[in-house]
């Protein structure tokens, strides 16, 4: 992964940064605007849904990264969406179906290359609606079995699929 692109301006004046220590920690800090810069991750959503006989949704990326591989549908929040709100969209964008948020699965920090930190919060989704229909970043949309699932992009995706089958939340155990 190459490393985070450092911001070297100030987004709220066009000032160049600084490093200061801020509240215990080396920080951008901007002397035109007197204020230091948070940089704080970058929340994201994934729906771990399945059907009747409990196979797992997945799509198939059409864009990167990690073009051609299979994930849980998912994405970044919009401003003004509640977690709920952008995991509904995505499944959408992405399957062409609805549902009903479940259980909260599990939330984790993973490194991003372009946003540093992303905050990946994953829903059960039930109560599956529609025809799948690829959309949005994925070229394919599929149920798998549990035991016979293709290779995953992500690691956190990875551990949601774990979490749940450990909840014993209706997804087959591997």
């Amino acid at each position: 992964m190459p490393p985070h692109r450092r911001k070297t301006f100030c987004p709220f004046c066009g000032c160049r940064l600084t490093h200061r220590n801020v509240e215990g920690l080396r920080r951008l800090f901007c002397v035109s605007c007197r204020r230091p810069l948070y940089e704080n991750p970058v929340p994201a959503v994934c729906a771990l849904a399945d059907n009747a006989a409990g196979e797992i949704l997945l799509v198939r990326r059409s864009a990167p990264p990690k073009i051609g591989l299979w994930c849980l549908p998912g994405g970044f929040m919009e401003l003004g969406e509640s977690p709920g709100e952008a995991v509904l969209r995505e499944l959408a964008e992405e399957t062409g179906l609805t549902g009903e948020i479940g259980t909260l699965m599990d939330v984790v920090s993973v490194p991003n290359r372009w946003y540093h930190t992303a905050l990946i919060i994953c829903y059960r989704v039930r109560r599956l609606a529609g025809s799948p229909v690829p959309g949005d970043d994925a070229d394919r949309v599929a149920f798998f079995p549990a035991n016979a699932l293709p290779e995953i992009a992500f690691g956190s995706h990875r551990s949601f699929i774990s979490v749940c089958q450990e909840k014993s939340d209706g997804i087959a155990r591997v």
